[in-house]
């Protein structure tokens, strides 16, 4: 089935994505070793998941930040 392309809100690049979203490409692109590397976190270099990640991102708002800051300059390349 052919979805619509997501509605870009002007003041918010990651309006409509969700957090798991963001994880999960970003894990497709460069792995979670690299992952562990761009963003020193635990939940990256240790037995990595994405439900644990989820679980860290959604409790440590500046771990967020930087993979949501990630994120948005992965897809504007």
């Amino acid at each position: 089935m052919n979805q619509p392309p997501p509605i870009i809100h002007p003041r918010d690049p990651l309006h409509g994505i969700t957090l798991e979203t963001i994880i999960t490409e970003l894990v497709e692109k460069y792995g979670w070793a690299e992952m562990g590397k761009r963003v020193p976190i635990r939940c990256f270099l240790h037995d990595p998941s994405v439900k644990s990640s989820l679980t860290f991102l959604r409790k440590t708002p500046w771990a967020r930040e930087r993979v949501e800051g990630w994120y948005i300059a992965y897809k504007d390349m």
